[in-house]
C-alpha cells in the first residue's frame, strides 16, 4: 500500500491522506463535498463571480486575517529572539509556535481540528 502526500480538503483544508492507487480525493469528509456543490451551484447564476471563486463569510474572512496575522506575529518574535541572539531551546519552541500558527493559516474556513 502506498501513501502518498497529503494534500488539502479543496472546500476546509484540512489534510487528506491518500492511501493506495487511483483518484486522489479532494474532499474531506462528505459535508465538504456538499458544501462545494451548494457554492457551484448558487455561483452558476451569477456570472460577475467567477466559478473557480472561494466564497467566505464575514467571519470566516475575518478568521483567516486573525491566524495571518498570529503568523506574522510568530515570525517577527522569532526574528527578534535571533537578534537578540536567545539561547537554541527558546528559539526551537518559537519555531513550533511558527510552524503551527502557519498550518493553521492554511485551513482556509476552520483552523486545524486539535488546534
Amino acid at each position: 500500500m502506498t501513501i502518498r502526500k497529503p494534500t488539502p480538503c479543496a472546500w476546509c483544508g484540512r489534510d487528506i491522506t491518500h492511501e493506495g492507487t487511483g483518484r486522489r480525493r479532494r474532499y474531506c469528509k462528505p459535508s465538504c463535498r456538499q458544501r462545494a456543490y451548494e457554492q457551484r451551484n448558487a455561483l452558476r447564476n451569477q456570472s460577475a463571480i467567477p466559478a473557480d471563486a472561494i466564497v467566505l463569510s464575514i467571519e470566516d474572512r475575518q478568521n483567516q486575517a486573525d491566524r495571518l496575522f498570529a503568523v506574522r506575529c510568530a515570525a517577527e518574535d522569532l526574528a527578534t529572539a535571533v537578534q537578540e541572539r536567545a539561547d537554541h531551546d527558546e528559539l526551537e519552541v518559537m519555531c513550533a509556535a511558527l510552524l503551527s500558527a502557519a498550518l493553521d493559516a492554511e485551513c482556509i474556513r476552520s483552523p486545524r481540528p486539535g488546534a
